[in-house]
């Protein structure tokens, strides 16, 4: 071998020592014992069956009807600024990292055009006939991803009733012909 080479295989096999010796002298250093107790847990919450059929939300205490009849657009419209990181609310307007929601309610599930939805929540639409009503938006905002399993809406969801029926009352007038309110004095519609 001439001397170039050695000199280059020297200054690697130096270079190599000297990193292999400061990286096990500085694990001495700084080395830390694992913690006894974890300083914050995450728990994460169960997914509901696979298949989204929507019987694994639970039922909410007061019917939607009777939350709309006391609920408050105005409201509403500013807890919809939380959604508007994905979602658009104007006619005509864009598809986001969800679908525009202008004229959602009573509007066939995963059937905006232009938006590619997840595989969940084209099966929980039944092929377009199931729609976007009252109660179904009531019990998919209080935990989207436990009422249709595997939709891709990272949301947590709006546990508390009123922010929920503000919500709704707000998309509802996101719409040319609002369909009717439902009855307050009407029984509950079961799932």
């Amino acid at each position: 071998m001439n001397s170039y080479v050695n000199t280059a295989l020297g200054a690697l096999l130096g270079t190599v020592f000297v990193l292999m010796s400061i990286s096990i002298s500085s694990e001495g250093f700084f080395h830390s014992e694992a913690p006894e107790k974890e300083g914050f847990a995450i728990v994460a919450q169960d997914a509901a069956p696979a298949g989204g059929s929507g019987e694994a939300a639970p039922a909410a205490a007061v019917p939607i009807a009777q939350l709309l009849a006391k609920a408050d657009a105005k409201a509403g419209e500013a807890v919809f600024k939380k959604c508007q990181a994905c979602h658009d609310g104007t006619k005509g307007g864009p598809n986001k990292v969800g679908p525009n929601l202008y004229g959602v309610v009573d509007r066939p599930i995963a059937s905006h055009e232009g938006f590619a939805y997840s595989s969940a929540m084209k099966d929980f639409s039944k092929g377009g006939s199931e729609k976007w009503t009252f109660d179904h938006l009531n019990h998919f905002l209080t935990a989207p991803k436990k009422y249709i399993a595997g939709t891709a809406m990272g949301f947590a969801g709006l546990p508390k009733d009123t922010d929920r029926a503000n919500v709704i009352l707000y998309l509802h007038t996101l719409s040319d012909s609002p369909v009717p309110l439902p009855d307050p004095n009407a029984p509950a519609a079961t799932q």
